[in-house]
């Protein structure tokens, strides 16, 4: 049953009205005048219109204690979220080897949104933009060179950068073309993947970082001799496995300029070679890019006085521009007595009143979610990104700063953090082209893609909703439903299978705190398997939330060998070739792991094999007037089964189409 705040009392001032009307023979006999004309009929008109107002206040106490119970659970209204982009500078003149543009440069919308605000983003990152343009892209599968530029150029086109197959030793070759020699300094190239636009939303946070690499990729320039090797600084995309950049140490002056593969003109070329492949499929890209830089619609507030303390528990300051955004990464700084301390979103600084011959200063306060952990002697404070409230402690659970007499108006400070959010960031491409901060040598900015992941805060009713998906999981893994609903929500899973008390080496035998998860990657390949990379990942997206005595194994799906033999009749006007083609198109999708089954959403794992299905399989392809003397073999692992009978599957598995033997003829 849905959790919603109760109606106390569903009555509107008619029904009262009509409810009180009722009593007038048995409380006021002598009243006999019940009509509009009355002056007591209009009193009690007016008196059941101010029950009804009381009703409704009534009414608003369960959302009070709705709210009010979702804190006490550490449910709190999720505070805005700001956009993200991609922002590309163009530079004014080709003879110029980089310009540097600074972390927290401002770029602002063309247009300002609905309510006339102006949308301002900030990158978030400095930037070493080359005048060395990104001239020619080309790739070798292995066996032959093919031009992709005009792919790598255009919106609504991708491309393999290793091919279809991806074979080892297939490359992704970049041409630079410049005047001057070619640069030292760091190559920034903004990749992204194919599906990186539509990637859909996952509960599931997967550290990268500690999983295997789907491939082992070598960075090469050409010297006018040979390939030597480039020094790669940091590659966020994991060999290409996901959208991010790739930072590259530049070769300078010992590029030479070439015409290589099936490209003419000299270039400086770069070359990606695929070492050791262990991709699930090729990786697909939407394009390469370079001058490129992450840019959040947010501001960076430096320096704002908060007030001072005057030395009381429980002191509460406000930000003059909330909502606050949260740092992409945390960061760490050392406090004045040496302790490390964590910024998450606000640097706060609080200075006390000076010890006599010693002036601390301004000193770094940390924040935390509450003071449950604090001492008295703890510098911490809480913050609402929301309402930009900062909460400081009672003395006992939480330091309270000492008034400072030679500053007492201005002696907490927030020092720095970013303000921005909200549904209005998500611009279309094309749309951020006003460089607020200069540049020098920038001759414009733009944004090639829409800005994502703008939301605004989240509403009372939101926050019910997911309450009641919290309560009931609590971003655990218990039930079969929960191990089976965050393994699909991990990247590259399409389906999962949960088997309790299951153990992969003691078959047919329940083990008590045992959960087998048998996964199926989202893949091109026939039968999809998955690699050790997203085993690894559905594992550690598992081992986080599952109870400390469960027993966890991931798997891959156990494939069934499945082969129709069958002859069919073909309607006189259709083709022999092109019906027998349907039939068996329509047998290996009826067998497909991913999109096969009755409902289209794949195999379900383990179910039988109905013979009246696979038949009607056959019948419903297009052109198929009959099975010839109900000639119709079902052959699994090669072996034939029983004439018309159903064939059943073990626990947990799937099947894999052979290919199926159709023989096609017209009646005689």
């Amino acid at each position: 049953m849905a959790l919603e705040a109760p109606n106390l009392d569903d009555r509107t001032a008619n029904d009262i009205f009509a409810e009180v009307k009722t009593l007038i023979p048995r409380y006021a006999p002598e009243w006999t005048n019940h009509n509009d004309s009355d002056p007591g009929i209009t009193l009690l008109r007016m008196f059941a219109w101010m029950t009804d107002i009381l009703l409704y206040r009534l009414n608003r106490v369960p959302d009070r204690n709705y709210i009010k119970f979702l804190q006490l659970l550490g449910i709190e209204l999720e505070p805005g979220r700001p956009a993200t982009t991609e922002l590309t500078f163009t530079l004014s003149r080709p003879d110029i080897d980089f310009v540097i543009a600074p972390k927290g440069t401002l770029v602002a919308a063309a247009e300002p949104d609905a309510a006339g605000n102006t949308i301002v983003f900030e990158t978030d990152e400095a930037l070493i933009a080359l005048g060395a343009k990104l001239a020619a892209v080309q790739v070798f599968d292995g066996i032959n060179y093919s031009i992709q530029t005009n792919a790598n150029a255009a919106s609504d086109q991708t491309f393999f950068p290793f091919g279809v197959y991806a074979r080892e030793d297939s490359a992704l070759l970049l041409g630079f073309d410049s005047p001057l020699p070619f640069t030292a300094e760091q190559v920034n190239l903004a990749v992204f993947l194919a599906d990186s636009g539509a990637a859909r939303p996952t509960r599931c946070p997967i550290d990268f970082g500690a999983l295997p690499l789907p491939a082992i990729l070598v960075w090469e320039y050409w010297d006018g001799l040979q390939w030597e090797s480039l020094i790669v600084d940091k590659d966020e995309t994991q060999a290409l496995a996901n959208s991010g950049h790739i930072y590259l140490r530049g070769p300078g002056g010992k590029a030479a300029k070439s015409a290589l593969g099936s490209v003419p003109t000299p270039l400086y070329w770069l070359r990606c070679r695929l070492q050791q492949s262990f991709y699930q499929q090729s990786p697909e890209l939407l394009t390469v890019l370079t001058n490129t830089v992450r840019a959040t619609q947010a501001e960076t507030i430096r320096d704002e006085v908060l007030g001072g303390s005057n030395g009381r528990p429980n002191q509460s300051f406000f930000l003059s521009q909330p909502p606050v955004v949260a740092l992409d990464s945390p960061e760490t700084v050392t406090s004045a007595d040496g302790s490390a301390i964590t910024l998450r979103n606000l640097r706060l600084e609080i200075s006390e009143r000076p010890v006599i011959g010693q002036d601390l200063g301004f000193r770094v306060w940390e924040e935390v979610d509450d003071f449950t952990a604090s001492g008295p002697d703890d510098t911490h404070f809480v913050l609402n990104r929301t309402t930009g409230e900062v909460k400081l402690g009672n003395g006992e659970q939480g330091r309270i700063p000492v008034a400072n007499p030679t500053n007492p108006s201005a002696s907490v400070i927030a020092r720095r953090y970013r303000t921005g959010g909200g549904s209005g960031g998500d611009v279309g491409p094309n749309t951020l082209t006003n460089l607020q901060t200069f540049v020098d040598q920038v001759k414009s900015v733009t944004n090639l893609f829409p800005a994502v992941g703008g939301s605004d805060e989240e509403t009372l009713a939101e926050a019910q909703q997911r309450a009641i998906a919290m309560l009931k999981s609590r971003d655990r893994a218990v039930t079969v439903e929960d191990f089976e609903y965050f393994a699909v929500q991990t990247p590259g899973v399409a389906r999962a299978l949960a088997l309790p008390l299951v153990h992969p080496q003691f078959s047919g035998a329940p083990i008590p705190g045992v959960v087998s998860v048998i996964i199926v990657p989202d893949s091109t390949a026939r039968p999809p398997l998955p690699n050790g990379r997203t085993l690894d990942a559905v594992c550690q997206c598992l081992t986080r939330r599952r109870l400390l005595t469960t027993e966890l194994y991931v798997l891959p799906p156990t494939y069934r060998r499945v082969k129709v033999e069958v002859e069919i009749i073909v309607r006189p006007q259709n083709d022999l070739a092109v019906v027998k083609q349907n039939v068996e198109h329509a047998l290996t999708g009826y067998f497909d792991p991913l999109h096969g089954g009755d409902e289209r959403t794949g195999w379900p794992f383990g179910q039988t094999i109905f013979y009246s299905k696979v038949y009607q399989t056959i019948l419903s392809a297009e052109g198929v007037d009959r099975v010839n003397n109900n000639q119709l073999v079902i052959f699994l692992d090669g072996v034939a089964q029983p004439f018309c009978r159903d064939v059943p599957l073990n626990q947990g598995e799937l099947l894999a189409s052979e290919t199926h033997r159709v023989s096609a003829s017209y009646a005689r």
